[in-house]
């Protein structure tokens, strides 16, 4: 998520919400551009958001240090702010780009028109622009955007939570003001000539309090840095005058007055007292404000000649009888109000009548930022990767050649599991769930990392024996205690004394998509739904689905679709596809009771870390180490006093990574207690994927 402005945070606060409420499976993060935007959207989405951040500066180099460091999915961009490299980039990353609120004032189409060869091929980086009218769609459309209407998320405003500060409603049940006018927003000139919107307001303001002395005006400065300056002016006009950060509870005040609010985030919360509302921007200049807020709580507004920036809502609400227009002035048309109870209430529910009709922009953002998010497909780029990736894969079809001349053949079936990248996609659970589940099978694997001099390690069911000897994954087939195990880089002369000795009935070939010096009956390729591209890591291309007679998607979510990783399959592949789910086992040495941390080394460390969030254990510290890290004990120690610090009495890991740890780790990390999670899979429709194993 990105946003630019307090109010852009403000209208954003439902979107974000239904986010989080529907796709409680993706993390959220907001950008702001601004010191208020900042305040305002920690103060506003504490609980909300995993994260506020300023927007980095729209240099490349900027830009690609944050998507690699969130890796997101999608990035959603609020109303007009454009950001040529970072909206570049993002697509480059796999990001789904979605516009929402957006819009082209009537100051801006000219220059945008004016400098279409530049902005044209920007916008059409987005997969959808949500325009917020017509109009908006119209502009976009003629700049080569795909733009369609998407209506206006400060129409889906809730009045409901909005409730005044305390201190305010201590000082209206006290001071008892008979009329209340709020000036909204209110904006300094443009230029020399134009109108400062305070002292309009305060010149009236004077006129008025001689004819309504019971009065209490709410003056709202747009700007923090015009709290000052509109304080001096209220002291150089001899005026009464309170300042909302200096007011305090149950304080009474002489009428008429002037309350100055000179917070940000409080404006919404103050609507439902008013009597007659003046939006700020339109006298002025400014192209105007929003003035959904004050109607979705029934109340006349009054707006200048400038409503630029919200002319389809302007317009819409003056032709309704919903918005009180002045070209300059505004003396009398807060005191026709004033004066008149009826024709105040007329207007504010004709006002409430308008803005509930055109709730629903928030529904239609929501489905928009979920069937991206659903088409796209994360990568990591970095600049030598194609050139890395090339030549791995230059090397892979020579060798693959050379290896189909000397390719044998084993009695019993072979099904190899593996994948197109290097590693990273939940290989070893998932060979273990298949175990379980054949008739006498067989596990044979290369065992990666071992420091063995046997050229060929057979070994029974449960049997013990060193990670020295097996490698880590190997080990924990070994301590699975489900099927033999054969270890050797030569799979095809370890398959035979496999066979020789244990007459399995299937084979399961461990990270043998690669491996083509031996023959097998099946092929089923594990795509990981965390990190489909593996960072840019491949061992071979998309196209090398085809050669897959079974794809799952491994960690994946019941609540997802993954339509984009389906079509990115489909374009390769006829083969069938499954989803498979991280099944938390049991924690080995662990009760739950204790402030854990954790830390792994795993080719996709996202995998441990979401398994943890799902599990409800937020660790007070994590750390990520390289994947078959094998630790010291000077890392372990550092760990440790990384852990106590953190306040953390207990350190969690995976099982791949407990194997790895040296013999008296359990010692060394005293008084820490050390536990490991083991892991299951479960399989969607696993008796079709069963079956299809059965007629092969």
């Amino acid at each position: 998520m990105h946003a630019v402005s307090v109010g852009e945070v403000i209208s954003a606060i439902e979107l974000l919400k239904r986010i989080r409420g529907q796709m409680p499976y993706a993390k959220l993060y907001v950008s702001v551009t601004t010191l208020a935007g900042r305040k305002m959207a920690d103060e506003k989405l504490a609980g909300l958001a995993d994260g506020v951040f300023f927007t980095p500066l729209d240099f490349c180099f900027a830009v690609r240090a944050v998507l690699r460091r969130l890796r997101p999915q999608l990035l959603v961009v609020m109303e007009t702010e454009i950001w040529p490299n970072m909206w570049r980039e993002a697509k480059r990353f796999g990001c789904g780009l979605v516009v929402v609120n957006a819009r082209i004032s009537d100051r801006a189409v000219g220059r945008y028109q004016a400098m279409r060869w530049f902005f044209a091929p920007v916008l059409r980086q987005a997969d959808v622009i949500l325009a917020q009218s017509e109009q908006d769609v119209e502009r976009y459309r003629s700049l080569g955007a795909t733009a369609v209407l998407g209506g206006n998320l400060k129409f889906d405003f809730d009045p409901r939570g909005a409730v005044p500060p305390q201190p305010v409603q201590d000082l209206i049940r006290l001071t008892e003001p008979e009329q209340i006018w709020i000036a909204a927003s209110t904006m300094p000139p443009t230029k020399t000539g134009d109108v400062d919107e305070d002292d309009a307001v305060l010149d009236a303001y004077e006129r008025l309090m001689e004819f309504y002395p019971r009065m209490l005006l709410i003056l709202v400065p747009r700007k923090p840095e015009r709290f000052d300056i509109v304080s001096n002016k209220l002291v150089s006009r001899k005026l009464m005058f309170m300042r909302r950060s200096y007011l305090a509870a149950a304080e009474r005040v002489p009428l008429p007055c002037v309350l100055l609010i000179d917070t940000i985030g409080e404006l919404s919360s103050l609507f439902p007292l008013a009597d007659v509302v003046f939006m700020g921007g339109t006298l002025a200049q400014r192209g105007g404000h929003n003035i959904l807020e004050p109607a979705f709580f029934s109340k006349p507004v009054i707006a200048g000649p400038n409503m630029q920036n919200f002319a389809a809502i302007a317009s819409e609400f003056t032709a309704g009888g919903a918005l009180i227009r002045i070209e300059s002035d505004l003396l009398a048309a807060v005191d026709d109000l004033l004066d008149d109870p009826a024709k105040r209430a007329a207007i504010g529910a004709k006002a409430l009548v308008l803005a509930e009709s055109k709730r629903g922009a928030t529904a239609t953002a929501m489905a928009e930022i979920n069937r991206v998010y659903e088409l796209a497909i994360p990568k990591s780029y970095r600049w030598y990767l194609p050139i890395a990736t090339w030549l791995w894969r230059h090397g892979s079809r020579i060798k693959r050649g050379r290896d189909y001349q000397h390719r044998g053949k084993l009695k019993a079936p072979v099904i190899s599991v593996g994948g197109i990248s290097m590693g990273g996609s939940g290989k070893t659970p998932f060979v273990l769930w298949l175990a379980k589940r054949l008739n006498r099978p067989a596990i044979l694997t290369r065992g990666y990392r071992r420091r063995s001099s046997e050229a060929h390690t057979l070994l029974e069911a449960g049997e013990q024996a060193p990670v020295s000897v097996t490698g880590d994954e190997a080990q924990i087939f070994l301590r699975a205690g489900v099927a033999p195990l054969g270890i050797g880089s030569d799979r095809y002369t370890t398959g035979l004394l496999l066979e020789e000795r244990f007459h399995p009935s299937v084979i399961l070939l461990d990270d043998g998509f690669q491996h083509w010096k031996l023959d097998r009956t099946m092929d089923i390729v594990l795509i990981d739904a965390l990190d489909p591209y593996a960072g840019g890591l491949l061992r071979e291309g998309p196209s090398a689905l085809s050669r897959a007679s079974a794809i799952v998607i491994t960690r994946a979510d019941v609540r997802r679709t993954y339509a984009g990783l389906r079509a990115l399959i489909a374009r390769y592949s006829q083969a069938p596809v499954f989803t498979a789910h991280v099944k938390p086992g049991r924690w080995v040495e662990w009760d739950g009771a204790g402030t854990p941390a954790a830390f792994c080394g795993l080719a996709n460390p996202a995998s441990f870390w979401t398994t943890l969030e799902r599990l409800g254990i937020q660790p007070a510290y994590k750390w990520y180490f390289g994947d078959h890290h094998s630790y010291t004990p000077r890392e372990l120690m550092r760990v440790k006093s990384q852990a106590i610090a953190a306040g953390a009495d207990v350190l969690l890991t995976t099982e791949k990574d407990f194997v790895n740890l040296p013999a008296d780790t359990i010692e060394m990390l005293a008084p820490l207690k050390l536990a490991y999670l083991r892991i299951d899979v479960e399989v969607d429709d696993e008796e079709r994927l069963l079956a299809l194993l059965a007629e092969n």
